[in-house]
């Protein structure tokens, strides 16, 4: 029996949409829509797949089925997205961009992934790494290339790219040893997503497979990998003096919480240190530190805390400080006590070094802005307003990875003058912290039966 033939675009244009299909013949009919819509000057049909995924939405999905959709999305997203064009690449505002990681983001996490098929969970988890390492945040592709690995360890795609990754980073990283382990740790991932690729090529594609190939050459050609692997010396099994810090280091290297790209090979000891730095920089012989004592600024209150969260959610039992403490029993199980205090202070502080981080920036960037006006999604702007406002003609089409990167984490965070965000989080995450710094938040202990007997905290305002 001959296959039947998918559908063509103009067919598909042509034709009467997807109100008299089921969910699974709708999805088959927008999926071969926006494959075919990549093709030049086929936006109508993206625009079209976007109103069939609207309305089939509209009638009411399974979890599953509501996280495939925004996978589709995602995929429509992708066609409106500049590819060829270096200039436009390179360019920092890309609203289709933007749309097709926050619904990649939406898929991933939404309550039906795990209900998802296995490959396509991996596909899911595999296009957001690459648009995260596209965007130049790399360190995070790492993480979601890793969590498709524990999906399918097979999965080459997510390998080769996460050895490519590494590959990347090491270019990046001035530290010669640490640049060489990287790239060590890249050549075994190049090596076995290639292996993989032979034994299950209908796992990835040809062109992937091409390119993981250039780049274990090119990782081959910077240094002799087993050379290199005898020589180097990571040795360092210093975790602390005590066992509470031997506890609190191991801690940060399981969370990957240390400001060190070490951090990329696992937990191994050898990440155990902040050392994150500055690179070398020129001012004026007279003037004062002011960056370098900014930058250990914003450093010490991360590690603080990194530590006051640690000792929050390790804490059991009533703190001397909270006895004797009269509070009336509201009978919806709050939570009170210095623990709960340490949670809510270590996230406030946290994200107020978002906003700090722009203020270094416009500092050191010279940006222009006075510092009434300086946040951490508005440094990046013109000047202060409401709407869209594009770039500044400083940053427009910069090649400076690592700064972009920090743009593109701005639009995660919510603001009230930019409500467009890349984070389906974005706003419970902002309204968390209003209320945690103005309003009232009550943070609720539901005991739940556990084997452990832990309890969880959920908060409401």
């Amino acid at each position: 029996m001959t296959p039947k033939r998918p559908p063509s675009y103009r067919s598909l244009m042509a034709g009467p949409g997807i109100t008299k299909l089921s969910n699974e013949d709708a999805f088959i009919r927008i999926g071969v829509l926006i494959d075919s819509s990549h093709a030049p000057r086929r936006g109508a049909g993206v625009t079209r797949a976007l109103g069939w995924c609207d309305e089939l939405e509209a009638r009411g999905l399974t979890p599953a089925e509501a996280s495939l959709l925004d996978y589709f999305r995602a995929n429509a997203w992708d066609c409106r997205r500049p590819k060829n064009t270096k200039s436009e690449v390179w360019h920092w505002d890309q609203a289709p961009l933007q749309e097709e990681i926050y619904f990649l983001r939406r898929a991933a996490t939404s309550q039906g992934f795990e209900t998802v098929d296995h490959y396509r969970k991996c596909e899911i988890l595999t296009n957001l790494g690459n648009l995260l390492n596209h965007i130049d945040r790399s360190i995070e592709a790492q993480e979601i290339w890793r969590q498709a690995l524990v999906i399918d360890p097979e999965f080459w795609m997510a390998r080769g790219n996460l050895g490519s990754g590494l590959e990347r980073l090491a270019r990046f990283h001035p530290d010669g040893v640490h640049g060489i382990a990287l790239l060590i740790r890249a050549h075994d991932e190049l090596v076995t997503a290639l292996r993989d690729a032979e034994k299950y090529p209908w796992l990835g594609y040809p062109e992937a497979q091409k390119y993981f190939s250039k780049t274990l050459e090119k990782v081959d050609s910077i240094i002799d990998v087993e050379d290199a692997r005898t020589s180097l010396n990571l040795d360092n099994n210093y975790l602390g003096k005590s066992k509470g810090e031997v506890a609190y280091r191991s801690w940060c290297l399981r969370e990957a919480l240390f400001l060190n790209i070490m951090n990329e090979l696992g937990d191994e000891p050898v990440a155990a240190q902040d050392v994150l730095s500055l690179p070398p920089f020129v001012a004026n012989l007279n003037d004062p530190p002011v960056l370098l004592g900014f930058f250990n600024q914003l450093k010490q209150e991360f590690v603080s805390a990194r530590w006051t969260y640690f000792e929050a959610v390790q804490t059991h039992g009533v703190h001397f400080s909270d006895r004797d403490t009269f509070l009336v029993n509201t009978l919806d199980y709050p939570s009170y006590g210095l623990a709960v205090e340490k949670l809510r202070s270590s996230y406030r502080v946290a994200y107020s070094l978002f906003d700090k981080i722009a203020y270094f920036l416009n500092f050191y960037m010279h940006l222009g802005h006075k510092d009434q006006d300086v946040s951490f999604r508005e440094v990046w702007r013109p000047k202060k307003g409401k709407g869209t406002r594009g770039v500044l003609t400083a940053l427009q089409g910069s090649k400076n990875g690592p700064f972009r990167a920090l743009y593109w984490v701005s639009k995660d965070l919510f603001e009230d003058s930019f409500k467009d965000v890349a984070q389906p989080d974005a706003i419970a995450l902002h309204h968390l912290r209003i209320n945690l710094e103005h309003r009232y938040t009550k943070v609720h202990e539901w005991l739940l039966a556990t084997e452990a007997g832990n309890s969880h905290l959920k908060t409401s305002s």
